[in-house]
């Protein structure tokens, strides 16, 4: 499990980009990544999956 910060999420298109706590390049994440609901600036913990376009937030949960 990886941590970080929700940077930026819109409801309406149902996606985000995760900033990793460790550094490193932003993290996409997809409405169906998700197990909690987020919100910008919420502390997260997810796991990462390759996807098509670079890697993706999976399983991503608030705290």
């Amino acid at each position: 499990m990886m941590q970080g910060t929700v940077k930026f999420f819109n409801e309406t298109k149902g996606f985000g980009f995760i900033t990793p706590t460790n550094g490193g390049a932003e993290v996409f994440v997809h409405v169906s990544g998700l197990i909690d609901t987020i919100r910008e600036n919420d502390s997260v913990t997810y796991d990462v999956e390759q996807g098509k376009k670079g890697l993706n937030a999976v399983n991503v949960k608030v705290g």
